[in-house]
């Protein structure tokens, strides 16, 4: 009776299904090495398989099709011999695959490769070479795991494009070099076209406040469609927020690229604008932006009842009223409603609501106030003048105590080294008394040194600040700058970076705590009115 075969081919990666590599191992070298061995032993092949693109060491037995149907067949006792080209295209997992291939032994299915025999099971030292040889396999993929990890980091390091399909906003184009294997490399350049979508969607999401979805629709509607020429979607646009290839830094993995000018299509403080964001909205305890841009109220998630704490919700009554600016036009009115008591969930004894344009209204009332307060007074007297002396004297102290402390260590220095001669004999002071000046010199220099590392910090402390006001002083001044002819999904956007939460009482008296310490600045806003 013949031998019946079946064989099973695989490959780790899709580029080497076709190819006519040797060295790859590809499947139409590995199918004509196991025919040509069949037809020496004198076997028939009864039925193959082949894996395309199937990680070896990555994909566990229990989840490859066809390593499943094999087993399946082997059963069945559909064959009596498993033949592959190395052994290692069965798996290459150490603490499994070995165990599969003595399944399959114990199940009486001979397993050869056609490079190696047969592998069996006869003794322990069978058990042990197989073990082995998988252990290997098993190794030789992590470490080429690493060095192509390793090749792709440095070069994305060195600007270079590490490969696959060219993010939205850019193109692919040969670069004139070659690699190892005579492949001509590809770099990225910026499509213009794409670009000014870019630029829409970083825009619309920190200056609108818009979300994906929105941002989808927002394109869509204008007549936009992706690169596939169909509608947007709201995951294509979550991508396109966090890639950070659109601020000119290649990425992969750990490694990162400087910043390359002729890549950048938004500016870095744009994109950590976006992730700042990002993150706020899925941080419901520490939010600092709307809870919802759309509608007609100008806040939104921030505004709560100063009685109970509960938030105020925006809500229309259903009737329709003359508008102030155009009698012939008629509108809802809108409100925000006390939650916890509309709902007899807290024992609120404030007003049930308050009317949304007057509350809308004191708020924009004290923000063109900070504005006009901020405008009024240059940065250099807001965050230079106000800090200087205070930072000329953390500097001479720095200084000071650094001169104190090398002072004081070079001493100690000097005292060690007539320690050696006494004890040579060779020095004037008796050892006894060198110990005891040693001993107070070290004492002196550690409290010197933790003076000079608290001096150190502090003066760390005061630059950081100066950085720190520096940055809130330009925010504020470029929402100063727009929020006049701002629409009222920007306004909404401003108002939430400024103010963290408002607490209404009865009578719309008010309790603001702002995102930003405008008493740094020293601006006087605790005296800014917000009466109605």
């Amino acid at each position: 009776m013949e031998n019946r075969v079946c064989t099973l081919y695989r490959v780790s990666t899709d580029k080497q299904v076709d190819h006519n590599d040797k060295n790859q191992a590809d499947i139409p070298m590995q199918r004509k090495a196991c025919h040509a061995f069949c037809e020496r032993m004198g076997w028939v092949i009864v039925h193959e398989e082949q894996e395309e693109g199937v990680s070896g060491h990555k994909v566990r037995a229990e989840n490859r099709d066809k390593l499943q149907i094999i087993k399946n067949l082997a059963k069945q006792k559909k064959f009596d011999i498993l033949l592959v080209f190395m052994f290692d295209r069965i798996g290459r997992i150490a603490d499994e695959t070995p165990f599969v291939v003595e399944w399959f032994v114990k199940n009486g299915i001979k397993v050869w490769s056609t490079q190696e025999g047969e592998q069996r099971f006869d003794s322990h030292t069978d058990k042990l070479t197989n073990y082995i040889r998988f252990w290997q396999a098993d190794g030789e993929s992590e470490k080429t795991s690493i060095r192509t990890k390793t090749a792709l980091g440095q070069l994305v390091e060195a600007g270079g494009f590490k490969g696959g399909l060219a993010p939205y906003g850019y193109d692919l184009v040969k670069s004139g070099h070659f690699n190892k294997r005579k492949h001509e490399l590809y770099e990225l350049v910026v499509n213009e076209a794409e670009a000014a979508v870019v630029r829409i969607i970083f825009d619309k999401y920190v200056h609108s406040g818009y979300g994906a979805q929105r941002i989808a629709t927002y394109l869509n509607n204008l007549g936009y469609r992706a690169r596939t020429g169909k509608m947007w979607h709201h995951a294509s646009i979550r991508g396109i927020v966090c890639n950070l290839t659109y601020t000119g830094v290649l990425r992969c993995g750990e490694s990162r690229s400087q910043e390359l000018p002729h890549l950048q299509i938004i500016e870095p403080e744009l994109f950590e604008a976006v992730q700042r964001i990002r993150t706020n909205r899925a941080n419901e305890a520490e939010r600092t932006v709307p809870r919802n841009i759309g509608g007609q109220s100008l806040l939104s998630g921030n505004v709560f009842c100063g009685h109970c704490g509960a938030r105020l919700s925006l809500t229309t009554n259903g009737k329709s009223y003359p508008c102030k600016e155009d009698p012939h036009r008629v509108v809802k009115r809108i409100r925000y409603i006390c939650y916890g008591k509309t709902r007899k969930q807290t024992d609120c004894n404030g007003q049930t609501g308050y009317t949304a344009h007057i509350l809308d209204g004191i708020i924009d009332k004290l923000v063109r106030q900070i504005f006009a307060k901020m405008k009024a007074v240059p940065r250099s007297e807001i965050v230079g003048i106000r800090y200087q002396e205070k930072m000329a004297e953390r500097k001479n102290l720095l200084q000071s105590v650094r001169a104190d402390y090398t002072k004081a260590a070079n001493e100690l220095d000097m005292l060690k080294a007539e320690i050696i001669k006494a004890l040579r004999g060779e020095s004037a002071f008796p050892k006894e008394l060198l110990g005891t000046m040693i001993s107070e010199s070290e004492a002196k220099c550690a409290k010197l040194q933790k003076q000079f590392e608290d001096a150190q910090a502090a003066y760390e402390e005061g630059q950081s600040l100066l950085r720190s006001l520096e940055k809130q002083y330009n925010n504020v001044i470029s929402w100063a700058e727009i929020y006049d002819t701002a629409d009222l999904e920007t306004k909404k956007m401003i108002v939430n970076c400024l103010i963290r939460r408002i607490e209404v009482y009865r009578g719309y008296k008010l309790h603001v705590d702002f995102n930003i310490d405008f008493t740094q600045f020293d601006l006087g806003l605790d005296m800014i009115e917000v009466a109605t």
